[in-house]
């Protein structure tokens, strides 16, 4: 009998803490949920006043107005009345598991699964739903007959579905010429594979197949000069050989001369303006877009601009989003002053004017290129200290309204044009889609800043556990201080 009473004590102890486990753990667990009463921001151009959609095992099943949902019994209903739902936003070019957030460094040894599934919560937190890595630490052939041996962590964590994570997917390692790839933290600089010949080329892209990445990045810049890069016998080989195996080519490049060459060889993705850094679109170039539409050869023409830090920098030395509640969940007030607070109040107004003219100009050129043809998505460019992941898509979206997008289509650009490009089933709050959406406290076709006044975040369905994450940043943050 005693044993009986203590088993019984048992169960109803363990029964106790689950429960109480599921209470602390912010995340719906209900398969039927109907959500009513909020602007609903489709993510293809739609605005549902008063709507209501019905999620059902992951997905949305039913979206309209709210009262014209027709709900099984029994399912759970949300009253989202005064807020605006978009969905989750899609991530083209971020540069994750490189960087110890906590600790403000980055090597390779940090490009863990934990650390990559940290940087796709941030995401999450954010209204990321999904997130491709560009140069990505990936076993490759050493391209002298051996391997890298750096492991395979990019292609099992994009199998699997992380709750309370953004998904994720990867470009690869990507291609230079040698030592013209990713600049800045040392640990990045040799990821790619080097090549300075067509056989190498072949070679390279022959190995670069087997992974099935979602594109291959190239690096095509000289630095200001101050190095050889990718010549465009290869970079023309490179789009050949990915050709073959079906694979798109993304390309980093600056000018505008290298930009007419990558457009005619097929290159279908820019992770940067096209033409920047002081060179101008002209008709040529135009051209050259309208003709590839127009002939379908390789119709598809995307560009992550890449213009959010020369927006941050152009705000002046105290700019708003500093003490945005967003960002101070998520970064210690040391690294916010750090890596931008201390550095814009050190700008000189030539500096900021400089800013201010780069946003212009490399804005200009790429809504010129945006009204050819060309498609502008979301991106960026993460992977840097000083680049706030998660944060950084929301200042994304501000320099998009900046270089004279209207916030609605900022928002079909991060959202469905994205998911389209990323190859994701999300990005738009339609039946059959994953039901990936973010809960705002503001309208943000009022004002495109408003995107960062998150209510809630849900991704598949259930509800991230925001206030759980930023409890375990800020204490990391704090044992980080403390060394």
């Amino acid at each position: 009998m005693r044993r009986a009473n203590r088993l019984a004590t048992y169960l109803l102890s363990a029964t106790c803490f689950a429960l109480a486990m599921v209470g602390a753990s912010e995340v719906r667990s209900q398969s039927t949920t109907v959500y009513e009463g909020a602007r609903l921001i489709t993510g293809d151009g739609a605005v549902i006043e008063n709507s209501g959609f019905l999620v059902e095992n992951g997905r949305f099943t039913q979206v309209g107005r709210r009262g014209d949902i027709v709900a099984p019994a029994g399912a759970a209903r949300v009253d989202l009345t005064g807020k605006t739902v978009m969905p989750t936003m899609v991530d083209l070019h971020g540069h994750f598991g490189f960087q110890n957030i906590p600790e403000g460094t980055m090597s390779k040894e940090t490009f863990t699964r934990e650390n990559l599934i940290d940087h796709m919560q941030r995401l999450a937190y954010h209204g990321v739903g999904a997130a491709v890595g560009v140069g990505d630490l990936v076993d490759r052939s050493d391209m002298k007959g051996g391997r890298t041996g750096w492991g395979d962590v990019v292609l099992k964590l994009r199998d699997e579905v992380v709750p309370g994570a953004a998904l994720f997917k990867t470009s690869g390692p990507g291609m230079m010429w040698p030592g013209a790839g990713a600049q800045g933290h040392r640990s990045r600089a040799d990821v790619m594979y080097p090549v300075s010949t067509v056989d190498e080329v072949r070679a390279a892209v022959a190995d670069y197949a087997r992974i099935k990445p979602e594109f291959i990045k190239i690096w095509v810049d000289d630095r200001d000069g101050r190095m050889k890069t990718l010549p465009s016998e290869l970079y023309r080989a490179i789009v050949e050989e990915a050709d073959k195996h079906g694979i798109p080519v993304g390309v980093h490049n600056t000018k505008l001369e290298d930009a007419k060459g990558l457009l005619r060889a097929g290159v279908e993705g820019w992770l940067h303006t096209p033409v920047r850094a002081g060179d101008f679109v002209d008709e040529d170039v135009i051209g050259i877009v309208k003709s590839r539409i127009a002939r379908n050869f390789h119709p598809s023409m995307w560009v992550t601009p890449g213009l959010q830090s020369a927006w941050m920098n152009s705000q002046g030395a105290k700019p708003v989003w500093l003490d945005d509640p967003l960002l101070k969940a998520t970064y210690s007030p040391r690294q916010i002053q750090e890596y931008w607070g201390d550095p814009l109040a050190k700008l000189t107004p030539e500096q900021a004017g400089r800013a201010k003219k780069a946003l212009a100009d490399d804005g200009g050129n790429m809504m010129k290129l945006r009204a050819a043809g060309m498609k502008v998505v979301m991106g960026t460019d993460t992977g840097q200290t000083r680049f706030f992941i998660g944060y950084y898509n929301h200042m994304v979206l501000e320099s998009y309204v900046a270089m004279g997008m209207t916030p609605m289509e900022t928002i079909i650009a991060s959202t469905r044009d994205s998911a389209a490009i990323a190859k994701v089933n999300s990005g738009t709050v339609a039946p059959s889609r994953q039901a990936d959406f973010v809960v705002l406290d503001a309208n943000p076709l009022d004002n495109i800043a408003n995107t960062r006044k998150i209510n809630k975040v849900y991704l598949r369905g259930e509800e991230v556990p925001r206030a759980t994450l930023a409890a375990k940043w800020q204490s990391q943050f704090r044992t980080a201080a403390t060394r």
